[in-house]
């Protein structure tokens, strides 16, 4: 049984809405009852009973919720404790972060706060917005860097940094592989690879509105969740990618990345987000150099 579990029982015991449940959890429906049923399979219990118009706790359903907010409350109480512990060695920051701020964002904006605060020790962990947002909510991360939802936590603060173009990554084999640039009308029927919405839904929706912008239809020849093995993908002349900028850094043999013309499109928004009301000097530090070097991410 992992704290995870729990916190994902307790949101669907107090709402008994496994919809509002994953909202106020920033994470998807599916994820959060498969951590359901890890922790009903650890327990050898049934929590809930369930039917297509309400969810109801079952009697030891009804004693788990009671239990569990102790529990929580109390690792959360231990996980202050030793955070705000003046006595620890080392002040530390964690930091999670989506793959394309891990790739152009972090290493400048690292070595700026590591040169003026060596002192300070950085924790990373790199993952999906979907899954970041729980990790900052439970106290597990500090700082987050994601692609944010259409819908914010009020509990979260933001800043946000900056829209990310989109480029296009074809194969070297390809007839447009010569240029330097590409309008998107001129990719109808050409064969792309896009990301699954309900895991990367604003790369998804860049491709999907920029052929939308242009008047063209998408044809979609293959879904992959993986930046880099879209562009793997692209590599072995499955279709053509229109990817974050930051992911020509990549560097994958056979691809080319060409920038696109046409009719603008915003990009993919990135933003910093934390916890409203928690008090992190470090944190703040950091959030005052990103504000004061905005080339980090312009």
């Amino acid at each position: 049984m992992e704290l995870q579990h729990l916190r994902c029982f307790l949101a669907v015991a107090e709402t008994l809405h496994f919809g509002e449940a994953a909202h106020r959890l920033d994470m998807l429906p599916s994820a959060l009852g498969r951590n359901i049923r890890l922790l009903e399979e650890a327990l050898g219990t049934r929590l809930f009973t369930r039917s297509t118009r309400r969810v109801a706790l079952t009697e030891n359903g009804i004693l788990l919720r009671e239990e569990a907010r102790k529990l929580l409350a109390h690792a959360d109480a231990i996980m202050l404790q030793f955070r705000q512990n003046p006595r620890r060695a080392q002040p530390l920051l964690r930091v999670g972060t989506i793959d394309s701020a891990a790739i152009g964002l972090l290493p400048g904006l690292l070595q700026l706060f590591r040169q003026r605060y060596p002192e300070v020790e950085i924790q990373l962990y790199e993952d999906k917005t979907v899954h970041l947002l729980p990790k900052l909510k439970s106290g597990r991360l500090d700082l987050v860097f994601i692609r944010p939802p259409s819908q914010l936590d009020p509990q979260f603060e933001r800043l946000f940094l900056c829209h990310e173009p989109g480029i296009l990554a074809l194969p070297l084999s390809h007839p447009f592989a010569d240029r330097d640039a590409v309008e998107i009308r001129e990719l109808e029927g050409m064969p792309m690879i896009l990301p699954e919405r309900r895991s990367r839904p604003h790369s998804h929706d860049l491709t999907m509105n920029l052929f939308h912008h242009a008047g063209v239809k998408v044809t979609v020849s293959q879904m992959a969740d993986e930046k880099q093995t879209i562009i793997n993908l692209v590599a072995a002349g499955i279709g053509l990618a229109i990817v974050p900028a930051w992911s020509s850094r990549f560097q994958v043999a056979g691809v080319k990345f060409v920038q696109l013309t046409g009719p603008e499109a915003t990009g993919m928004p990135l933003e910093a987000v934390w916890m409203h009301e928690a008090q992190d000097e470090i944190r703040d530090t950091m959030l005052t150099l990103l504000k004061e070097h905005p080339e980090l991410y312009g």
